[in-house]
C-alpha cells in the first residue's frame, strides 16, 4: 500500500509534537537539604527557599522539564539517591574525588571557599593546624570541611554536628573554640544578629583531593546524559543572565568562582 509524502509529513508532525509533550511532562525531583542558609532553608511554612532552589528551578526551566524540589537530611543525601528517591542533588554538594566513586555529577554551578570562624574575644590568630592545636572545633558532619579537620587539624577536637544550625547554636553558647564553614554561609550567620557572637579569622587552603571542583548537581552512576543535560543548562544560565540575576540577589559577588 502506498503512503503520500503528505501523510508521512503528517504522521512525522505528529510524532514530533507528541514527543515534545512527552518532553515537557517530563518530572525531575531534585533534594536539596533544607538548613543550609543562603543556600537553602524551609521556611516556617514548610517552604524550600534559597540559591540552590532557585536555580534548581532555573535549571529546570532551560531543560524545559517539570522540577519537584524536596528537602532531605545531608547524611542520607547519597544513599538516598543511589536509592532513587529523588533523581538529583542540588545541596552545595562538592565534587570530590570520593563522592565520584558513588555518584556522577554536573559541572560546578558553584565554588566558594572555607573558612575558620571563632568567637570576638577569641586567641585564635589564624587556620592552620599550629594555629588551632588544642581547639575543639566544630562541623557539619559528612562534609569536605568534616573531611579537611580531621586530616589537617589533627591536633584539635573535632566535633562532628548533623546540620550547620546545630554547631552555630554550641559556639554562640560557649562549647565550641571555633567552627569551619563554607564562606557565604558562615558570613551569612555573622551578618545576622545569630552570629553577634563571632569573626571570620581566616580563610582555608584549597585542597582540591578534598575540596574538589567546586559543588555540582549529583545524579546516579551512570546518568551522564542527565548530568550533560544540567552543565548544559548551568552554561545556558550563565550566558543568558539568569544565573547573575540569582546570584545578586543572595551575594554580593560572584559565586560561580575561578
Amino acid at each position: 500500500m502506498r503512503i503520500s509524502k503528505i501523510a508521512l509529513a503528517a504522521s512525522a508532525a505528529f510524532a514530533l509534537t507528541i514527543g515534545m509533550a512527552q518532553a515537557q511532562e517530563k518530572k525531575i525531583t531534585i533534594a536539596t537539604e533544607g538548613a543550609y542558609p543562603p543556600y537553602n532553608n524551609l521556611t516556617a511554612d514548610g517552604k524550600l527557599v534559597g540559591f540552590d532552589v532557585d536555580i534548581a528551578n532555573a535549571l529546570c526551566d532551560e531543560m524545559k522539564v517539570k522540577c519537584e524540589i524536596v528537602a532531605q537530611e545531608w547524611d542520607g543525601m547519597i544513599p538516598a539517591l543511589q536509592a532513587g528517591k529523588f533523581d538529583a542533588i542540588i545541596a552545595q554538594m562538592s565534587i570530590t574525588p570520593e563522592r565520584k566513586e558513588k555518584i556522577d555529577f554536573s559541572k560546578k554551578y558553584i565554588n566558594t571557599p572555607a573558612v575558620i570562624a571563632a568567637a570576638k574575644d577569641s586567641d585564635i590568630k589564624g587556620v592552620t593546624k599550629e594555629d588551632l592545636a588544642g581547639k575543639t572545633i566544630g562541623v557539619q558532619g559528612s562534609t569536605i570541611h568534616y573531611n579537611y579537620s580531621e586530616k589537617v587539624l589533627t591536633d584539635s577536637t573535632i566535633k562532628s554536628y548533623p546540620s550547620a544550625e546545630e554547631y552555630k547554636l554550641d559556639i554562640t553558647n560557649g562549647r565550641l573554640d571555633a567552627v569551619m564553614d563554607d564562606l557565604v554561609s558562615i558570613q551569612g550567620w555573622l551578618d545576622s544578629p545569630d552570629g553577634a557572637c563571632c569573626k571570620i579569622v581566616g580563610t582555608i587552603p584549597n585542597m582540591p583531593e578534598i575540596h574538589g571542583e567546586g559543588a555540582g548537581v549529583g545524579v546516579r552512576k551512570g546518568e551522564t546524559a542527565l548530568a550533560d543535560q544540567f552543565s548544559a543548562a548551568i552554561a545556558a544560565i550563565r550566558a543568558n543572565g539568569k544565573y547573575k540575576e540569582i546570584n545578586d540577589k543572595y551575594f554580593k559577588f560572584d559565586v560561580y568562582g575561578d
